[in-house]
Protein backbone atom coordinates (compact mmCIF):
# COMPACT_ATOMS: atom_id res chain seq x y z
CA UNK A 1 0.00 0.00 0.00
CA UNK A 2 2.88 2.20 0.55
CA UNK A 3 3.90 2.17 -2.85
CA UNK A 4 0.78 2.91 -4.38
CA UNK A 5 1.17 5.76 -2.32
CA UNK A 6 4.25 6.76 -3.26
CA UNK A 7 3.85 6.06 -7.09
CA UNK A 8 1.11 8.26 -6.81
CA UNK A 9 2.94 11.29 -5.19
CA UNK A 10 5.75 10.70 -8.26
CA UNK A 11 2.83 11.37 -10.64
CA UNK A 12 1.57 14.40 -8.82
CA UNK A 13 5.37 15.38 -9.08
CA UNK A 14 5.63 14.97 -13.05
CA UNK A 15 2.49 16.20 -13.28
CA UNK A 16 3.36 19.51 -11.79
CA UNK A 17 6.57 20.33 -12.97
CA UNK A 18 6.28 18.68 -16.62
CA UNK A 19 2.21 19.29 -17.33
CA UNK A 20 2.14 23.15 -18.13
CA UNK A 21 5.27 22.57 -21.06
CA UNK A 22 3.62 19.66 -22.19
CA UNK A 23 0.59 21.06 -22.78
CA UNK A 24 2.06 23.92 -24.75
CA UNK A 25 4.17 21.68 -26.72
CA UNK A 26 0.93 19.55 -27.71
CA UNK A 27 -0.63 22.36 -28.52
CA UNK A 28 1.44 23.12 -31.36
CA UNK A 29 1.19 19.46 -32.90
CA UNK A 30 -2.52 19.74 -32.52
CA UNK A 31 -2.90 23.03 -34.02
CA UNK A 32 -4.28 24.40 -31.80
CA UNK A 33 -6.78 21.78 -30.86
CA UNK A 34 -7.47 22.29 -27.09
CA UNK A 35 -9.31 19.19 -26.16
CA UNK A 36 -7.11 17.16 -28.16
CA UNK A 37 -3.71 18.29 -26.52
CA UNK A 38 -5.72 17.56 -23.27
CA UNK A 39 -6.21 14.20 -24.20
CA UNK A 40 -2.75 13.28 -25.26
CA UNK A 41 -1.25 14.80 -22.09
CA UNK A 42 -3.59 13.14 -19.82
CA UNK A 43 -2.72 9.37 -21.86
CA UNK A 44 1.27 10.92 -21.92
CA UNK A 45 0.85 10.81 -17.82
CA UNK A 46 -1.26 7.88 -17.59
CA UNK A 47 1.76 6.06 -19.13
CA UNK A 48 4.05 7.38 -17.60
CA UNK A 49 2.38 6.31 -14.33
CA UNK A 50 2.08 3.05 -15.91
CA UNK A 51 6.05 3.21 -17.31
CA UNK A 52 7.44 4.38 -13.91
CA UNK A 53 10.94 2.11 -14.44
CA UNK A 54 11.42 3.96 -17.77
CA UNK A 55 10.78 7.41 -15.57
CA UNK A 56 14.46 6.79 -14.19
CA UNK A 57 16.99 9.78 -14.38
CA UNK A 58 19.75 7.25 -15.28
CA UNK A 59 17.99 6.04 -18.16
CA UNK A 60 17.53 9.51 -19.80
CA UNK A 61 15.79 12.74 -19.25
CA UNK A 62 12.48 12.42 -18.10
CA UNK A 63 11.28 15.41 -19.70
CA UNK A 64 12.54 13.78 -23.16
CA UNK A 65 10.10 10.40 -22.31
CA UNK A 66 7.50 12.66 -21.85
CA UNK A 67 7.96 14.73 -24.97
CA UNK A 68 8.43 11.36 -26.76
CA UNK A 69 5.48 10.11 -25.97
CA UNK A 70 3.36 13.01 -26.25
CA UNK A 71 4.27 13.71 -29.70
CA UNK A 72 4.29 9.60 -30.77
CA UNK A 73 0.73 9.77 -29.24
CA UNK A 74 -0.19 12.75 -31.67
CA UNK A 75 1.22 11.10 -34.65
CA UNK A 76 -0.61 8.01 -34.33
CA UNK A 77 -3.76 9.57 -33.48
CA UNK A 78 -2.99 11.63 -37.25
CA UNK A 79 -2.03 8.16 -38.68
CA UNK A 80 -5.03 6.69 -37.51
CA UNK A 81 -7.34 9.67 -38.29
CA UNK A 82 -6.11 9.51 -42.14
CA UNK A 83 -6.59 5.68 -42.06
CA UNK A 84 -10.21 6.14 -41.39
CA UNK A 85 -12.71 7.53 -44.10
CA UNK A 86 -14.49 10.84 -43.88
CA UNK A 87 -17.07 11.03 -41.24
CA UNK A 88 -20.67 12.93 -42.14
CA UNK A 89 -22.42 14.51 -40.43
CA UNK A 90 -26.39 14.21 -39.88
CA UNK A 91 -26.88 17.37 -42.34
CA UNK A 92 -25.81 15.26 -45.35
CA UNK A 93 -28.03 12.42 -45.64
CA UNK A 94 -31.13 14.78 -45.19
CA UNK A 95 -30.17 16.04 -48.18
CA UNK A 96 -29.74 12.82 -50.09
CA UNK A 97 -32.78 11.71 -51.82
CA UNK A 98 -34.93 9.16 -50.38
CA UNK A 99 -34.63 5.56 -52.89
CA UNK A 100 -38.24 5.12 -52.12
CA UNK A 101 -40.58 7.44 -53.84
CA UNK A 102 -43.07 9.17 -51.45
CA UNK A 103 -46.94 9.09 -52.12
CA UNK A 104 -47.05 12.16 -54.02
CA UNK A 105 -43.81 10.79 -56.32
CA UNK A 106 -45.30 7.82 -56.94
CA UNK A 107 -48.50 8.92 -58.05
CA UNK A 108 -47.08 11.02 -60.47
CA UNK A 109 -44.77 7.97 -62.00
CA UNK A 110 -48.15 6.23 -62.26
CA UNK A 111 -49.79 9.36 -63.75
CA UNK A 112 -46.72 9.69 -66.50
CA UNK A 113 -46.84 6.20 -67.26
CA UNK A 114 -50.55 6.09 -68.23
CA UNK A 115 -49.47 8.96 -70.33
CA UNK A 116 -46.60 8.02 -72.26
CA UNK A 117 -48.14 4.44 -72.80
CA UNK A 118 -51.74 6.48 -74.71
CA UNK A 119 -49.18 8.25 -76.96
CA UNK A 120 -47.74 5.25 -77.77
CA UNK A 121 -51.12 4.07 -78.52
CA UNK A 122 -51.07 6.86 -81.01
CA UNK A 123 -47.68 5.40 -82.84
CA UNK A 124 -47.71 2.89 -85.92
CA UNK A 125 -46.94 -0.86 -84.72
CA UNK A 126 -44.15 -0.57 -86.17
CA UNK A 127 -42.92 2.25 -84.71
CA UNK A 128 -44.25 0.83 -81.45
CA UNK A 129 -42.44 -2.36 -81.38
CA UNK A 130 -39.14 -0.80 -82.16
CA UNK A 131 -39.99 1.07 -79.11
CA UNK A 132 -40.83 -1.28 -76.86
CA UNK A 133 -37.47 -3.57 -77.90
CA UNK A 134 -35.18 -0.80 -77.53
CA UNK A 135 -36.36 1.31 -74.44
CA UNK A 136 -38.69 -1.33 -72.61
CA UNK A 137 -37.10 -4.24 -73.18
CA UNK A 138 -33.68 -2.85 -73.32
CA UNK A 139 -32.34 -4.64 -76.55
CA UNK A 140 -29.17 -3.85 -78.72
CA UNK A 141 -30.26 -3.15 -82.27
CA UNK A 142 -28.91 -6.15 -83.18
CA UNK A 143 -31.50 -8.13 -80.70
CA UNK A 144 -34.11 -5.53 -81.56
CA UNK A 145 -33.08 -6.68 -85.06
CA UNK A 146 -33.44 -10.29 -84.61
CA UNK A 147 -36.64 -10.46 -82.18
CA UNK A 148 -38.44 -7.99 -85.36
CA UNK A 149 -37.14 -10.22 -88.23
CA UNK A 150 -35.89 -6.62 -89.72
CA UNK A 151 -32.75 -5.39 -90.62
CA UNK A 152 -30.31 -3.58 -88.06
CA UNK A 153 -30.55 -0.52 -90.43
CA UNK A 154 -34.81 -0.40 -90.16
CA UNK A 155 -34.03 -0.74 -86.39
CA UNK A 156 -32.26 2.05 -86.35
CA UNK A 157 -34.25 4.36 -88.98
CA UNK A 158 -37.69 3.00 -87.15
CA UNK A 159 -36.02 3.96 -83.94
CA UNK A 160 -35.42 7.53 -84.93
CA UNK A 161 -38.78 8.28 -86.58
CA UNK A 162 -40.98 6.81 -84.41
CA UNK A 163 -38.66 9.05 -81.13
CA UNK A 164 -40.00 11.83 -83.55
CA UNK A 165 -43.75 10.68 -83.52
CA UNK A 166 -43.57 10.02 -80.15
CA UNK A 167 -42.62 13.58 -79.15
CA UNK A 168 -45.46 14.65 -81.51
CA UNK A 169 -47.71 12.68 -79.68
CA UNK A 170 -46.86 13.45 -76.28
CA UNK A 171 -46.65 17.36 -77.21
CA UNK A 172 -50.57 16.96 -78.35
CA UNK A 173 -51.56 15.48 -74.89
CA UNK A 174 -49.49 18.25 -72.69
CA UNK A 175 -46.82 16.44 -71.88
CA UNK A 176 -43.17 18.25 -71.47
CA UNK A 177 -39.74 17.64 -70.55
Amino acid sequence: MGSRTADDETLRTLYDTYAGSLLRYVLRLTSGDRQRAEDVVQETMLRAWRSAGALDPERGSTRGWLFTVARNLVIDQERMRRARPTEVGDESLVLQPSSTPGPDEAFARTLLSWQLADALSGLSPDHRAVLLELYYRERSVAEAAEALGIAPGTVKSRAYYAVRALRVECEERGLSR
